[in-house]
């Protein structure tokens, strides 16, 4: 099978950076690993790895607008307290990213042929809840298989001298299993990479 690609855009997402606490700053993409589990998401699959070795790229066509909301934050600094009252509540800054479109390319093998295989019997996906990118509140709002592309997009490149660390993989009980790589943006033509190409990710554990 060839290489599957795909166009999913997000009204409205945010992808948390990992040490930010009162303001709660996000990528302006969505991490390898998150996109990953969307794709099992998509398709129903909760084995995350029974898919692991799979090449993927990943390409923003629309830069997302950047929002700033506040929320309130409860804790417990005084057990008296009723929560979510007096010390027990503190304000929140979160960064809200708005009309996100992304490409992601994933490579031939396993995983894109279940992707074909859903895009040509829908009905035959047993998954539940929304799809979302990340986090429930997260929800896609459309995808298009193999699009027209049109416009040059800004694609992830894993480079040692990238600005920007990303988890690839996630250990969800601790931090010790997860995977970061440093990826630079590159300006390119949204098109199926070659299979050399430097654009590609390889998803899986350290």
């Amino acid at each position: 099978m060839d290489t599957v690609n795909l166009r999913v855009s997000v009204p409205f997402c945010s992808f948390r950076k990992p040490y930010a606490r009162e303001y709660l700053e996000s990528e302006r993409f969505p991490p390898p690993a998150t996109v990953y589990g969307f794709l099992l998401s998509f398709i129903g699959e909760e084995d995350r790895y029974k898919y692991v070795g799979t090449r993927m790229a990943l390409a923003v066509e629309k830069r997302p607008t950047v929002s700033i909301a506040l929320r309130t934050a409860w804790r417990v600094k005084n057990k008296k307290a009723q929560p979510g009252t007096g010390n027990n509540k503190r304000p929140d800054y979160q960064e809200v990213l708005s009309g996100l479109v992304f490409g992601v390319w994933v490579g031939e093998g396993p995983l894109a042929d279940r992707l074909i295989a859903a895009a040509r019997n829908p009905e035959l996906i047993n998954r539940f809840g929304g799809l979302s990118v990340g986090e429930s509140k997260d929800l896609v709002d459309q995808i298009s298989f193999r699009p027209h592309w049109e416009s040059n997009g800004s694609w992830l490149v894993p480079s040692e001298d990238g600005e920007h660390p990303l988890p690839v993989w996630v250990d969800h009980v601790g931090s010790k299993g997860t995977r970061w790589v440093q990826f630079a943006l590159k300006e390119a033509a949204l098109a199926d990479p070659a299979p050399d190409d430097e654009r590609w990710i390889t998803i899986g554990p350290p």
